[in-house]
């Protein structure tokens, strides 16, 4: 017998501009996994769940943006999402997402508190129903944990 709970549970992660070259950019700092990896990953511990996963990377705001006003209308439960230097910057992204009815989990690989100033703000966290920060990529993993014990708990 399927748990009907399970198949209607559809996650979105999203990946921010620069995130395509994850395992070659300053892995010093995000790690020497590549982006093919973390969504890799990802997918089995989605399929392990029961739930549909999809990922989308993009270096343009605007892709983000459609990305996001697509899952209003397609079903998608949650969106995890790493928004990287438009954490900073985007309030697009953030009225997006406050048009969005599901939960947001925002992560970052890196801990973003330890870094710059002008990294310790965020537009996203704003709307975020959870932040995960500086658990590198498992950080993805925890926020879908989260999603689907959220899921299982109701």
């Amino acid at each position: 017998m399927s748990d009907t709970r399970a198949e209607a549970l559809k996650v979105l992660v999203l990946h921010g501009p620069n995130l395509n070259l994850l395992g070659t950019r300053q892995p010093e700092i995000y790690g020497g996994e590549t982006l093919v990896d973390v969504n890799h990953a990802l997918e089995r511990r989605a399929e392990a769940a029961g739930v549909t996963l999809a990922h989308r990377q993009s270096n343009h705001e605007g892709e983000l943006i459609d990305a996001i006003q697509a899952a209003r209308n397609d079903a998608t439960t949650a969106i995890i999402i790493n928004p990287a230097a438009y954490t900073h910057t985007s309030v697009a992204i953030l009225d997006a997402l406050n048009a969005f009815d599901g939960t947001v989990i925002e992560v970052h690989i890196s801990n973003v508190h330890q870094r710059e100033a002008f990294r310790h703000h965020s537009y996203v966290s704003m709307r975020a129903d959870g932040v995960i920060a500086g658990l590198g990529t498992q950080g993805y993993h925890a926020a879908l944990d989260a999603v689907v014990a959220a899921r299982d708990a109701a």
